[in-house]
C-alpha cells in the first residue's frame, strides 16, 4: 500500500499502519486530490474509508466485529469444501472408504472433476488471495497475497493440465493432482488471519475503554428542569447535573455541590478526587458518592479525554525507527522469493526431476515465505505497549518517542513543582522565651494576613489549616526585600529574613537552629517581638513523597539523574541530598535550560527532560525525550514526547520501563519472523531433500506461514501484562 501510494506525483510522505489499518500521509493539494489517493488505493485493492467513518467506539467495534465475522464464515465456508476434497483425494490412500463412482480405479475422470470443483469453491472463498494479488503483482508492488495467489494458481493450472491428460485416457495423472494442496493451503492461511483479526482486536482494548468511558447522555439544566441530552448535543455554558454513580460526561467546573470523582481510568490514580465548588473535573471520570453541578468549559474533541484518545490513535498509528527495517525488507523480500522459487524448481528441473517434484518446490517456498509476520512485529508491539502505559497514565506520543525512551541514560528533572509540590509550605516552628509554637504562629499569621509574598502565603495557610485565631493588626508596613513590621496588640513585630533583624539590631540567639534550616534548603523567618527574638518559622517548597523512590527506581536501571533549577546552590543541594540526585544544575535562567540539556548531549548522552512549566518548554523539545508532567501547562504538554498524567516521578521509571519492554518485544518478533524466512525457504527450497531428508510439502508450509503470524501477535499480547515496578 505504502509503496503504491508512494509512486504518485504530488504525495510525499506515507505511514501505513497494519494493525489499525489507517494510512497517514502528505502530500501537495495542487498536484493530487483526495479523489486520486483513492482512486490509488482501489486500484491497490483496498477499500478507502474516511477517517470520520472509522472514529467512535461504536463505529471502531462494528467494523472489526465485521472483519472477524466475514473472515469466520470464509473460512468455514473453505473448511466445509476443504474437509472432503482431502478425503476424497487422500482417503482411499489409508484404507477408507471412496463410493466405487469416486473411486479413481474404477472412475479416474469423476475422482479428478470432484476435486476441481471442490478446489474452484475452496478459492472461491478465499478469493481476495487473487483480487489483491494479482492486481498488486500487475502493479509491480507484489505482497503476500500475490505469493499465495501465484502458488495456488500454479497448482491449480497443473490440476487442470492433469484433467485433460485424464480425459484423453492417461488414468496414472490421478496421481498428480494438487486440488488438495490448493484447498489446505488457502483453508490454513484464512484460519491464520482469522485468529491474527481476532488477537489483533485485543491489542486495541486500551482505546476501546477509553472510548467507552464517555456516556452518551448528559443532564442539563434549562428552564429549572433537568432534561438529558444526546452529549453531542452538549454546548459550552451548559450547566449539568450528575449524581452518584454516573460518568461525568465533559469537562467543566463545579458550581456546586461536593462529592468525589474517581479518575482511575484516565490518570491511573486509584484513590477518588475531593471535589468542591470551583474544581475543574474532567470528562469519563466517575461520580463517586455525592450530587454535583458543574458549568462545561470544554466539549467534543476539546475534552482531555477525547485528546487523550486522539494522542494514543496517533501513536499506535505511528511507526517507531525500527519498522523501517521491516519495511525496507518487506519491500525486496516479495521480489526476491519469487526469483528464489523460479531459481530453485528450474534448477530441479534441469537436473531431471518430474514436473510434481519441481511444482511442489516453486509452491513451497512461495507459501512458507509470506512476509506477514515481518510486518506485523512493530505494529502490533507498538499499539499494545502505547495501549498499555495509556491504562497507567502514561502516554506516549509516539513510536518514535517509544524507540528512543529506552535508550535514555541521563534524566534531567526540573526542581519546582516535578520533585517539590510547587508551593512553599511551613516546614518548622522553633521558639525562644517560653513562647508557644501556636502563639507565634498567630503572631505571624496575623502580620502576613496582608501579604501577597509566596512565604508570607504559605505561614497564612499553615496558621488557618491549624485554626488559629487572628490578633488585632494596629500598624503594617512592608519592608521591601527584608520583610514586614506591625504592631500587633500593642506590641512591635518584626518578621522576615536574617537582613531585616540585624539592621533592627535583634540578637540572632538561635543561630544553630537556622543555619541547620539553612543547609536543609529551608527559609527561616525570624520573628522578633518588642526587640527580641521570638523564634523562627522555616518555609520550604518541600519534596514529593515519590520523588526519591522515583530517582532510585532510576538508579537501579542504571540511570543518572540531575537536577536543574533557578535556586542558589544552597537549596538545590539541601533538596539533591534528600532524593539522591548525581547531577546538580542550579542558578539556571529559564531561558538557559535548553542549553543546559544541550551540554550533556554534547557529552554523548541520551537525555530525558522533565518539566512541568512554559519555561521548560525549549528544554523539552531539546532533550532526546521530553516528559511533561501532567498538571503543567498546556504549553510543556505540547512540547513533550511522554505526557504523565499524574504528577508522580515514578512514571518516568514506568515510561522508560515501558519502552524497554516493548522495544525487547518487537526484536523478539522480528527475529522470529527473520529466523523463521531464513530456515524456512532453504528447506523449501529441498536442502533437506539433499541430505537425505524429506521434501517440504506445501500444506505443511502454508500450516507455518499461518502460525507465524499468530505467534508475532500473542508476542505483542504479552505486553498487556507490563506493570510499572512500584506497582510489582
Amino acid at each position: 500500500m505504502e509503496r503504491a501510494l508512494k509512486k504518485l506525483d504530488g504525495v510525499q510522505d506515507v505511514n501505513v499502519n497494519l494493525t489499525t489499518k489507517r494510512a497517514t500521509m502528505k502530500y501537495d493539494s495542487n498536484i493530487i486530490k483526495i479523489s486520486g489517493i483513492k482512486k490509488a488505493i482501489e486500484d491497490a485493492g483496498y477499500t478507502p474509508l474516511d477517517l470520520e467513518m472509522s472514529v467512535g467506539v461504536d463505529r471502531d467495534k462494528i467494523a472489526k466485529e465485521n472483519e472477524i465475522r466475514t473472515l469466520r464464515e470464509r473460512l468455514i465456508t473453505a473448511a466445509v469444501f476443504t474437509v472432503p476434497l482431502f478425503y476424497i483425494s487422500m482417503g482411499h490412500m489409508i484404507g477408507m472408504p471412496l463410493p466405487k463412482i469416486l473411486d479413481p480405479a474404477y472412475n479416474p475422470l469423476n475422482f479428478a472433476l470432484v476435486q476441481m470443483v471442490l478446489a474452484i469453491l475452496v478459492m472461491f472463498a478465499g478469493r481476495k488471495f487473487y483480487t489483491v494479488g494479482y492486481k498488486t503483482l500487475f502493479r509491480g508492488t507484489p505482497n503476500m497475497d500475490s505469493l499465495i495467489a501465484i502458488a495456488t494458481s500454479a497448482a491449480f493450472i497443473y490440476g487442470l493440465y492433469a484433467v485433460i491428460k485424464i480425459m484423453g485416457g492417461n488414468s496414472d495423472m490421478v496421481m498428480e493432482l494438487y486440488f488438495d494442496s490448493i484447498g489446505v493451503i488457502i483453508t490454513l492461511i484464512m484460519l491464520g488471519k482469522y485468529l491474527e483479526s481476532v488477537s489483533k482486536g485485543k491489542t486495541s482494548e486500551a482505546i476501546k475503554a477509553l472510548m467507552g468511558l464517555q456516556p452518551k447522555e448528559a443532564t442539563i439544566i434549562r428552564d429549572g428542569k433537568e432534561i438529558k441530552i444526546p452529549i453531542e448535543e452538549v454546548e459550552v455554558g451548559h450547566v449539568i447535573v450528575v449524581k452518584p454513580g454516573e460518568k461525568i460526561p465533559v469537562d467543566g467546573i463545579v458550581t456546586d455541590g461536593h462529592t468525589s470523582v474517581d479518575e482511575s481510568m484516565l490518570t491511573g490514580e486509584s484513590i477518588p478526587v475531593e471535589k468542591n465548588k470551583g474544581d475543574k473535573i474532567t470528562g469519563g471520570s466517575i461520580n463517586k458518592n455525592g450530587s454535583i453541578t458543574f458549568e462545561t468549559q470544554k466539549v467534543g474533541k476539546d475534552t482531555v479525554l477525547a485528546q487523550i484518545i486522539k494522542l494514543v490513535e496517533d501513536a499506535q498509528g505511528s511507526k517507531a525507527p525500527i519498522a523501517r527495517m521491516a519495511d525496507v525488507i518487506a519491500r525486496y523480500f516479495v521480489p526476491v522469493v519469487f526469483m528464489i522459487a523460479i531459481v530453485s524448481s528450474g534448477i530441479w528441473y534441469i537436473t531431471g526431476k518430474p514436473i510434481e517434484f519441481v511444482l511442489t518446490i516453486f509452491i513451497s517456498i512461495l507459501i512458507i515465505a509470506c512476509p506477514c509476520a515481518l510486518g506485523l512485529a512493530t505494529p502490533t508491539a507498538i499499539m499494545v505497549g502505547t495501549g498499555r502505559g495509556a491504562e497507567y497514565g502514561v502516554l506516549i506520543k509516539g513510536g518514535e518517542a517509544l524507540e528512543t525512551a529506552h535508550k535514555t541514560d541521563t534524566v534531567i528533572l526540573d526542581k519546582t513543582g516535578t520533585i517539590t509540590e510547587g508551593t512553599p509550605k511551613v516546614t518548622d516552628i522553633i521558639t525562644e522565651q517560653g513562647i508557644l509554637e501556636d502563639e507565634l504562629l498567630a503572631v505571624a499569621v496575623s502580620a502576613e494576613k496582608g501579604s501577597e509574598h509566596p512565604l508570607g502565603e504559605a505561614i497564612v495557610r499553615a496558621g488557618e489549616e491549624k485554626g488559629v485565631e487572628l490578633k488585632n493588626v494596629e500598624q503594617f508596613m512592608a519592608v521591601p526585600g527584608h520583610g514586614i513590621e506591625a504592631v500587633i496588640e500593642n506590641k512591635n513585630v518584626l518578621l522576615g529574613n536574617k537582613k531585616l533583624m540585624t539592621d533592627k539590631n535583634i540578637e540572632i540567639t538561635l543561630q544553630n537552629e537556622s543555619d541547620r534550616l539553612a543547609v536543609e534548603g529551608k527559609t527561616p523567618m525570624y520573628i522578633a517581638i518588642d526587640g527580641k527574638l521570638a523564634g523562627i518559622i522555616a518555609v520550604a517548597d518541600i519534596v514529593k513523597g515519590s520523588s526519591k523512590d522515583a530517582i532510585d527506581a532510576l538508579h537501579d536501571m542504571g540511570i543518572e539523574v540531575a537536577m536543574i533549577t533557578g535556586d542558589n546552590k544552597g537549596t538545590a543541594e539541601a533538596i539533591a541530598r534528600q532524593v539522591g540526585i548525581d547531577i546538580v544544575l542550579a542558578e539556571v535562567l529559564p531561558g538557559d535550560k535548553a542549553n543546559e540539556v544541550k551540554k550533556l548531549q554534547e557529552q554523548g548522552k541520551k537525555v530525558a527532560m522533565v518539566g512541568d512549566g512554559i519555561n521548560d518548554a525549549p528544554a523539552l523539545a531539546q532533550a532526546d525525550i521530553g516528559i511533561a508532567i501532567g498538571s503543567g501547562t498546556d504549553v510543556a504538554m505540547e512540547s513533550a514526547d511522554i505526557v504523565l498524567m499524574k504528577s508522580d516521578l515514578r512514571d518516568v521509571a514506568t515510561a522508560i520501563q515501558l519502552s524497554k519492554k516493548t522495544i525487547i518485544n518487537i526484536k523478539q518478533s522480528l527475529f522470529w519472523a527473520l529466523g523463521y524466512n531464513s530456515i524456512g525457504i532453504p528447506i523449501a527450497a529441498g536442502v533437506l531433500y539433499l541430505l537425505g531428508g524429506p521434501l517440504l510439502n506445501p500444506m505443511i508450509g502454508s500450516a507455518a506461514m499461518a502460525m507465524s503470524s499468530v505467534s508475532v501477535v500473542s508476542n505483542s499480547l504479552r505486553l498487556r501484562k507490563f506493570k510499572p515496578l512500584h506497582l510489582i
